[in-house]
């Protein structure tokens, strides 16, 4: 079967977890609120896109090309972003559910997270360097082995991060939440009136 080539489009509330998305290129498309519930988007290729409202819970992305994309309002839980086709991987999420998702070993450079629940997500061995999280829900996130500098977390909360695990060298963060570096330290901590 012949993959297709699709440019421009808007697909609006599409079910793919049953019936699949046809394989091949998406060009500045638009995919309105979807259902990619369990889809398989393996070997799919999405560039210059925006996923507004779309259900890609547990979606495969093994070998998904995704590149300059915008996620927004979207549920993504339990996405293995790892297994994405790793050139050119350029994303963007805005006020999405990603708990869950694993972000191990990828590439995440000048990645904006705003408004996102990253509860339990995974970014071990991840390149974040000049990426902010902006008013985001990190409770449990896992940051080991991680390249944090410059990462900007003063807006966000409930992250513990390990100083002598991670790159964290220029990275922002405010009082109290800056005192998850200390978590792993098991100390008490008062604020002086």
């Amino acid at each position: 079967m012949e993959n297709g080539f699709f440019e421009n489009r808007v697909i609006e509330k599409g079910d793919f977890s049953n019936i699949p998305l046809k394989k091949g290129e998406y060009e500045n498309c638009r995919f309105v609120g979807c259902n990619f519930n369990n889809a398989d988007l393996a070997e799919i290729i999405f560039t210059d896109c925006l996923f507004s409202g779309c259900n890609l819970s547990l979606a495969n992305l093994t070998k998904t090309a995704i590149r300059n994309t915008k996620f927004e309002g979207c549920k993504m839980l339990g996405l293995n972003f790892e297994n994405c086709n790793k050139f050119g991987l350029s994303l963007r999420f805005e006020n999405c559910q990603l708990n869950h998702a694993s972000f191990y070993q990828i590439q995440l450079k000048n990645t904006v997270f705003r408004s996102c629940q990253l509860q339990e997500t995974d970014f071990t061995e991840s390149n974040l360097t000049d990426s902010l999280f902006d008013e985001c829900d990190l409770y449990r996130a896992v940051f080991n082995q991680s390249n944090l500098e410059k990462v900007d977390f003063r807006t966000s909360k409930n992250y513990a991060i390990d100083p002598e695990n991670n790159r964290i060298k220029r990275a922002k963060f405010s009082y109290p939440d800056v005192l998850g570096l200390l978590d792993k330290y098991d100390i008490e901590t008062d604020r002086l009136e």
